[in-house]
């Protein structure tokens, strides 16, 4: 009788499979390259905070020691909540409003895939509000990437005023909307005339953009002693719980793991694709990223003899201080808030393709009407935030309260909701067998994993 019953389940899982396969091949756009989709997910998980943040973490506490936390858990979240997510959004063919409700109705509960679309709001609504006030920080970077093209910021003696200025109320909105402007006119093309395109440009260019500002702070006396201070590890931070709680924050966020993004860009992927590899070289180049970062601005900061704790104005104030000190420093500056600019719109073209793909599959709306739609809200919600304070308050409350329940909720839906082994089939399409590891580390060791991510977030008062 049991036996019967796990074939029965096991039946209607293969079932499942292939009807979900099947919808997500219907009138869907789709990447046209696995390597388009690896940059546009690298593109999502390199954003601003590889820049300024995992820096300050990794000089905070304890050099290279932090490296070990990071780095593990970066393979720990790699190989279950990525290939989740991935796999996720390709299995059902749908963002997490169309996923969680087929979810839902795979599970045979009643009215299911009504209630998956209500659940799937969470992260849905999570990524437009977290893009709405990302923006805001673009509108920034572009603004300090034109002044640095005109020579303003290079003459400013108080980068702090000008910093204070552009963060006012209502005080870049100019700037702002170039921004959006410019993230919705490469969105409304499409995934693989748009997104992956550009994706194809931008994060090759950060990368050497990068490079070439590392190059030159190489060069700079005092830089040497920077790298030192990131090579040699202190191993006392490892005996602090709070080196291990920001290694795993720094991790989650980094790799864009909020049941949205990565979900709704897996749901164009094809059948074939390869999502356990696709995964491994997301969390490599994102881990990469993050590392020509931190081996830039730390040894330019010693080089100055500044703080290597800045925290949030090490961006936007030091490090424009150092390049008005460097020679040549003008062109770096310029180089530098380029790259700044290319992470930027790349991860907020993932942070917006969550709702806009909601309003094409629920509403059936064409692209350019969804795109409309989505920044219509994006301004109206988005210059009220005009301020730094505004903003970061905003920020603060979605990433801490509402992205890592929305990882949670995907995750639940994936590993627990859908037939047993419906995930683990899906991972192991275009890749071959896994193993029976990966039903254990996804559904105890990384929903747990998320759930902690939730409650240090509160606790701490954010994590990543």
């Amino acid at each position: 009788m049991r036996e019967n019953r796990d074939n029965i389940v096991e039946d209607e899982a293969l079932a499942a499979d292939g009807a979900a396969a099947a919808a997500g091949a219907r009138g869907r756009d789709a990447w046209a390259s696995r390597t388009g989709f690896i940059l546009a997910c690298v593109g999502s998980a390199v954003g601003m905070a590889n820049i300024w943040l995992f820096p300050y973490r990794v000089a905070d506490l304890g050099g290279a020691a932090f490296l070990i936390p990071y780095l593990l858990f970066v393979a720990l979240l790699g190989f279950t909540g990525v290939i989740g997510e991935m796999a996720f959004g390709r299995a059902m063919g749908a963002g997490p409003l169309g996923a969680f409700g087929k979810a839902m109705e795979l599970r045979g509960i009643a009215h299911g895939r009504v209630i998956g679309r209500v659940i799937g709001l969470v992260p849905t609504i999570g990524q437009l509000a977290l893009a709405v006030g990302y923006a805001v920080v673009l509108g920034w970077a572009f603004n300090y990437l034109v002044a640095s093209l005109d020579g303003q910021l290079i003459a400013t003696e108080q980068v702090g005023a000008f910093f204070g200025a552009v963060a006012s109320d209502m005080g870049n909105v100019v700037f702002h909307l170039l921004g959006l402007a410019l993230t919705f006119a490469i969105m409304i093309l499409g995934i693989s005339r748009g997104i992956e395109r550009i994706n194809k440009v931008l994060m090759p260019a950060f990368f050497v953009l990068f490079v070439i500002v590392g190059v030159r702070v190489l060069m700079m006396p005092g830089a040497l002693d920077g790298y030192e201070y990131l090579l040699v590890p202190r191993w006392e931070a490892l005996a602090n719980p709070t080196t291990w709680v920001y290694a795993l924050g720094q991790a989650f966020f980094s790799l864009s793991l909020a049941g949205g993004g990565t979900l709704v860009y897996g749901s164009y992927l094809k059948q074939d694709v390869d999502v356990v590899r696709s995964a491994r070289d997301v969390a490599i180049f994102d881990t990469l990223a993050a590392l020509v970062a931190a081996f830039t601005v730390v040894p330019a900061l010693f080089a100055f003899g500044l703080d290597v704790s800045s925290g949030p104005p090490l961006l936007f104030i030091t490090l424009p201080g150092v390049f008005q000190e460097m020679p040549l420093g003008n062109l770096f500056m310029i180089v530098f808030f380029l790259a700044v600019v290319f992470a930027a719109v790349t991860s907020l073209m993932n942070l917006f393709e969550s709702p806009v793909e909601a309003l094409q599959d629920q509403f059936r709306l064409p692209r350019w009407a969804a795109v409309a739609v989505v920044a219509v809200i994006a301004v109206a919600v988005g210059l009220p935030l005009e301020s730094g304070d505004a903003v970061s308050l905003w920020m603060d409350v979605i990433s801490i309260y509402v992205i890592p329940v929305g990882a949670f909720l995907a995750a639940v839906m994936f590993f627990w909701v859908c037939p047993r082994g419906f995930a683990r089939r899906q991972a192991e399409l275009g890749h071959g067998p896994i193993g029976p590891w990966f039903d254990v580390l996804t559904r105890y060791v990384f929903v747990g994993v998320t759930a902690a991510v939730i409650v240090l977030g509160i606790f701490f008062g954010g994590i990543g």
